[in-house]
């Protein structure tokens, strides 16, 4: 039997992942969310962002 190990790249960040994966604070992602700088897609309470979306960001700068 094989015991391999599948990982799934995620598709969707929540804005304190994206925070860690950009190297900012959480907060500064909300007010980038809020400036519209970061787009996000909100699914009942939750707030996620597209791993796109974080590309972009970063080309933008």
């Amino acid at each position: 039997m094989s015991t391999a190990v599948r990982t799934v790249e995620p598709l969707l960040y929540t804005p304190e992942e994206a925070a860690e994966a950009l190297r900012l604070g959480r907060s500064t992602v909300y007010e980038l969310m809020a400036a519209g700088a970061l787009a996000f897609v909100k699914q009942g309470r939750c707030r996620r962002i597209k791993v796109a979306t974080l590309k972009a960001y970063v080309d933008s700068l």
